[in-house]
């Protein structure tokens, strides 16, 4: 097979942690032809979307910066790979939404991209919970202060979040008594110009924020819990969170069972639920993670698990 991955730049890969380092390693295990490009090499010239892409391989010292190699860059159209692997990180600005279409239209002409381009757009990470009410917590989304302040008078703990993240950037935790509130407030809404998120506060956060994985809308058996550090409120592991790998509960399964179907007939590949307690808070499409920490705990092997989906729906 030969396959194209977009990502951020692998030479700032933390590899003992990185899920696209894992696809990777799968990949080529079973001798794919993997290229690889960055987001902002996307083109389109002469009605034909290509990227500036280079040959990868891996070296013989799997250590920071040095454990792969790149060929030449070439001009290659999305169309002539058997599949492209979409795996940018956030924040999903302006520029991410171009990459969509540019995305979108490489399917039109036939490429296979995952997860779709238009998959991208319409499940932004925060706001696609919306679409699935019963299984989240009490949400308010707005930029406006009064409406943040009533929601706030409601709930006496909520938590405040900014919809283009992640890793936690951004996140507060307010209460009704901190002072802080319209500080706070004003900063996440650039003065009620930008739409935010807020939500009733979930005190099972101190067991962990789980990370589901779906794969073509079946759960992996293990989630991780991602523990916040003492004094911490967010349990990202980027902020510094523990991950401890779990069996699905009977409740994790519920959710994911319940929402998987529907996330694959979307076209989804692969998804990340983040799951507090019982209520789902994020539904991660652009780069989900935690491959990588659930093997190893686990023994699942999640990378192997993801390439046999792509190869069947390659094939489909």
């Amino acid at each position: 097979m030969k396959l194209l991955v977009i990502a951020d730049p692998l030479s700032k890969f933390k590899i003992y942690k990185d899920s696209t380092y894992a696809m990777l390693v799968e990949a080529d295990r079973r001798g794919y032809v993997i290229h690889t490009c960055s987001a902002d090499t996307l083109r389109v010239k002469n009605g034909v979307v290509e990227a500036q892409a280079q040959a990868f391989a891996f070296t013989s010292q799997q250590e920071y910066g040095v454990w792969f190699e790149s060929g030449a860059t070439e001009t290659l159209a999305l169309k002539d790979f058997d599949a492209v692997i979409m795996r940018k990180d956030p924040p999903f600005d302006q520029q991410y939404l171009y990459n969509t279409h540019l995305l979108s239209l490489a399917e039109a002409q036939g490429a296979k991209v995952f997860n779709p381009g238009r998959c991208l757009r319409e499940y932004n990470e925060k706001l696609a919970i919306l679409k699935h009410p019963e299984f989240i917590a009490p949400t308010l989304v707005t930029q406006l202060e009064a409406d943040i302040r009533v929601f706030l008078a409601e709930h006496g703990d909520i938590i405040l979040k900014p919809l283009d993240g992640m890793g936690g950037m951004g996140i507060f935790r307010v209460r009704s008594d901190d002072p802080n509130v319209g500080s706070i407030i004003e900063t996440l809404t650039a003065n009620e110009t930008q739409t935010i998120m807020a939500q009733r506060y979930l005190p099972a956060i101190k067991d962990g924020d789980k990370r589901i994985l779906l794969i073509d809308g079946k759960p992996v058996d293990w989630c991780l819990a991602r523990i916040p550090k003492a004094g911490e409120t967010r349990g990202n592991l980027a902020a510094g969170g523990t991950g401890v790998a779990r069996p699905l509960t009977d409740t994790d399964r519920k959710i994911a069972e319940a929402l998987g179907p529907k996330l694959a007939a979307e076209g989804l590949l692969l998804v990340g639920l983040d799951v507090i307690g019982d209520k789902v808070t994020e539904i991660n499409v652009t780069s989900p993670t935690c491959f990588r920490e659930i093997t190893a705990q686990s023994g699942i092997d999640v990378a192997a698990l993801f390439i046999d989906a792509l190869e069947r729906r390659v094939a489909a």
